[in-house]
């Protein structure tokens, strides 16, 4: 579920959005009246979708943009002339007067774009670090050494001394030198 951050400077504004958006089944974590409240809540959350006027007491939409953190994206709900006037790059806009249909469907489109990126960033394979990638290596190496494998024998013998224990390569290639070693 995408994390919805609702600003407005009018607080009565904001909460009508949000039990707006929460009636129709999204998740709202977070409702502010600066942009200084926005950005802490954004920070604190994975990922999701800012729904904000124009201007805050402490900044307009595209200062704000231009510290949010990448995972996060906007929708600016604005009049007509501010909304051509937003050539900002990653600034979704929904026109005044607002309609809820279109408001919905935006959010909706938004949500699944954002949905479609976690997926991929999870199925991505996780970098191993230097140091990891060193123990691995120092394993493969004595195995090779000390069984006369080649170094893909003893990537699969890990690999599968990993699987059957249930714990992660790196885990499974430090087993593998400390009971080696002695």
């Amino acid at each position: 579920m995408t994390n919805i951050i609702v600003l407005f400077p009018k607080i009565e504004d904001a909460k009508n959005i949000r039990n707006l958006l929460v009636r129709h089944g999204f998740q709202v974590p977070a409702v502010c009246t600066t942009g200084a409240q926005a950005l802490a809540s954004a920070n604190g959350l994975g990922d999701g979708i800012i729904v904000c006027g124009y201007k805050y007491p402490d900044m307009i939409y595209s200062e704000l943009q231009a510290c949010l953190p990448s995972h996060f994206e906007m929708l600016l709900v604005a009049s007509q002339r501010v909304w051509s006037e937003c050539s900002k790059e990653g600034v979704v806009c929904v026109t005044m007067p607002l309609k809820v249909y279109d408001l919905l469907n935006t959010l909706e489109m938004m949500s699944a774009g954002i949905e479609r990126r976690r997926k991929k960033r999870k199925s991505r394979p996780k970098e191993r670090s230097e140091e990891d990638k060193k123990v691995l290596q120092e394993a493969k190496n004595l195995l090779m050494e000390r069984n006369g494998m080649s170094e893909e024998e003893a990537h699969r013998y890990i690999q599968k001394c990993s699987m059957d224990s249930g714990t992660n390569l790196v885990e499974t290639a430090e087993m593998v030198l400390s009971m080696m070693r002695f």
